[in-house]
């Protein structure tokens, strides 16, 4: 049986390709700024489902909420060449309905200005659509 005497090693530093090494976050994750455009969406349609959950709190009690980047590539029947900002999926069976916003339409339809005011107006029309009530019945404040 052959000892061999084991050489200390120094720790490994990590370095990029520049010599630098490994750079730390732009911004803090306190910081409003180091949200994503993603996740400052979801804020957006969670703001206006809060809003109707006030009000049709007993109606909306199983309906699920839920953000896609985009909608899928082969449209509903009754979608002829027009990009959906959001559809309703009835119950069905042991699922649920569910209401779904599409992210990046609604980014592109609203320029950036006013973004929240598309988004709840969206939510609104889904959720009459589902109550089977006038959008303005749902909120006072639709289109507004």
């Amino acid at each position: 049986m052959v000892l061999r005497r084991r050489v200390p090693t120094r720790p490994r530093r990590r370095r990029d390709r520049h010599g630098r090494g490994l750079r730390g976050p732009l911004l803090p994750a306190s910081l409003p700024a180091a949200r994503t455009r993603s996740e400052r969406f979801d804020d957006l349609v969670l703001d206006a489902v809060e809003l109707l959950e006030r009000r049709w709190a007993e109606q909306l009690a199983g309906v699920e909420f839920a953000v896609e980047d985009v909608p899928p590539s082969d449209p509903a029947p009754w979608e002829d060449d027009v990009v959906p900002l959001g559809r309703l999926f009835p119950a069905h069976g042991d699922r649920p309905a569910r209401v779904v916003l599409y992210r990046r339409p609604l980014e592109t339809r609203a320029d950036g200005e006013d973004l929240d005011d598309l988004v709840a107006d969206v939510v609104v029309e889904q959720v009459a659509h589902l109550l089977d009530l006038p959008p303005e019945d749902v909120d006072p404040r639709y289109g507004e």
